[in-house]
């Protein structure tokens, strides 16, 4: 893996200490903002179970998680532990077996993720946005791993 695409862009004190907690709390006692979920997964060194949270892409049906910082902790310890995470939203945990996506349909899930969140997440795209071109998605895309959720119990 290249330098560029093993990015990884560390939250700011208070998005870690101040923005995330308080997006996975209220997460975690079923008021989701903006589509929010915790992803839990089991941290490659500790094996502690590591929450952070995560918005949650539909399209047609079908779950997406983003990493829009890059090759996060929790995609590290999510690919350490055989793809497999648990997203928490209040009391529901479901278990899911994370696929990564590639190409074109990579391309086409980050420009409908940055509908929906580039406000949120804009900073971490370096320019490009919804309205960017396909080349220019696609050249961003090595950035941010694309992930479809599969049930694990499928």
């Amino acid at each position: 893996m290249n330098d560029t695409a093993s990015s990884y862009n560390k939250p700011d004190w208070f998005t870690q200490n101040v923005m995330n907690p308080a997006v996975a709390g209220l997460t975690r006692i079923g008021l989701p903002v903006l589509g929010s979920r915790v992803v839990e997964v089991t941290g490659r060194k500790s094996g502690l179970p590591r929450r952070t949270p995560v918005n949650l892409l539909e399209v047609d049906g079908q779950g997406y998680l983003v990493a829009p910082r890059g090759e996060t902790e929790w995609v590290r310890n999510a690919r350490a532990d055989g793809n497999r995470v648990v997203l928490i939203k209040g009391r529901r945990r479901s278990a899911h077996v994370l696929v990564e996506v590639e190409g074109v349909d990579k391309t086409a899930l980050l420009r409908a993720y940055l509908k929906r969140w580039k406000f949120e997440v804009g900073m971490f795209f370096n320019g490009v946005g919804p309205e960017s071109t396909d080349e220019e998605l696609a050249a961003e895309a090595v950035r941010h791993p694309v992930f479809r959720l599969q049930s694990a119990s499928a």
